[in-house]
């Protein structure tokens, strides 16, 4: 053979040596058509059109797989490379002030560049709540001047109840208002002159009889009341923070609505709102009955007089928490519901 057809041939004979060695690799590195990867872009904006910079954009495929991260450019625009063909892939929006976007499933076809439309933000929906409320004190008050209306069969005061559900405590003011307002109205005045002339007829306490007499027993009967709802229901619940008012249970069974009543002289709520002996108006009973050894008969004073006014005071307490619960809410004008 000429020997300048040798070194072609060689040359050719090394170039497919070559190539036959190479082709591998190069077939694993270049991809298929059905391989090639996408790109999905999107401009963010806000509802006036306007760009959202800054907008963190996530793609979440399916399962598990991590999710490809970027963030929108100074005009709102974006842009994910290397997105897979094929598979079902959903793109969320987020941004400060703003619900988060998120879009339809997306299947990209292989290397196809997807414009993403619609990716306009709405405003993050923002509540407000706005608290009007009224200070324990503000409450109390309305529901002293709610009681402070109360009247059986629209005449007799019958302040000293309470039917709201939730009371608030009394103040040491709204406890000596209270206690003034059943003193000086003027059905409790025309209570004293009735039972007055009942201890007329029964010559009780020992005082003569006539007009005078009448006029004493009036005066003993009234200061044995003051006395008695200014220290049993102010004077001492002010000392002792504890509330003077019945409060009307009004549910539950027979028996549990008797006990209640029943527990009322002797059991009261605090202050605090939880129950204690009841040393107002025990006290206010006891203390009453002490000083009425000042201004009764000398015939009638003494311990008998201390301790039997006590035991008056306290049947008369049990009796009226009986009928509180039981008959006069339902003849009591101007009662919560």
């Amino acid at each position: 053979m000429n020997y300048k057809l040798r070194i072609p041939c060689r040359i050719v004979s090394l170039a497919v040596l070559i190539a036959m060695l190479t082709a591998p690799a190069l077939a694993k590195k270049v991809p298929t058509s059905d391989e090639r990867p996408g790109r999905i872009a999107a401009t963010v904006t806000d509802p006036n059109g306007d760009p959202v910079p800054g907008a963190t954009v996530v793609l979440q495929g399916p399962g598990s797989s991590e999710p490809y991260t970027t963030v929108a450019n100074e005009d709102g625009f974006f842009e994910l490379h290397d997105v897979r063909s094929g598979i079902p892939y959903r793109v969320t929006i987020q941004a400060n002030g703003f619900a988060d976007w998120t879009s339809a499933s997306v299947v990209l076809e292989p290397g196809q560049y997807k414009i993403l439309t619609g990716c306009k933000l709405r405003l993050e929906a923002v509540q407000t709540s706005v608290n009007v409320g009224f200070s324990s004190v503000e409450v109390a008050t309305e529901q002293v001047r709610a009681a402070e209306k109360q009247r059986v069969l629209g005449v007799i005061p019958n302040f000293y109840v309470s039917y709201d559900r939730q009371p608030e405590p009394l103040t040491r003011k709204l406890k000596f208002e209270l206690a003034m307002k059943v003193s000086v109205d003027p059905v409790t005045a025309m209570g004293v002159g009735f039972v007055a002339g009942v201890r007329q007829a029964a010559n009780s306490p020992d005082f003569q009889q006539g007009a005078k007499g009448y006029g004493q027993r009036f005066g003993v009967t009234a200061a044995n009341g003051f006395s008695d709802i200014m220290i049993g229901g102010a004077i001492l619940p002010s000392l002792l923070h504890q509330d003077p008012r019945y409060f009307y249970q009004g549910t539950g069974t027979t028996t549990s609505r008797i006990f209640h009543a029943l527990s009322h002289p002797f059991v009261c709520l605090g202050d605090n709102g939880h129950l204690q002996p009841n040393y107002s108006s025990l006290g206010g009973d006891l203390a009453s009955a002490a000083i009425s050894n000042a201004y009764y008969p000398q015939s009638n004073r003494g311990v008998g007089l201390v301790f039997g006014n006590f035991a008056v005071g306290t049947a008369e307490r049990v009796i009226s928490s009986l009928a509180q619960e039981f008959l006069l809410r339902r003849v009591t004008s101007k009662a919560s519901k």
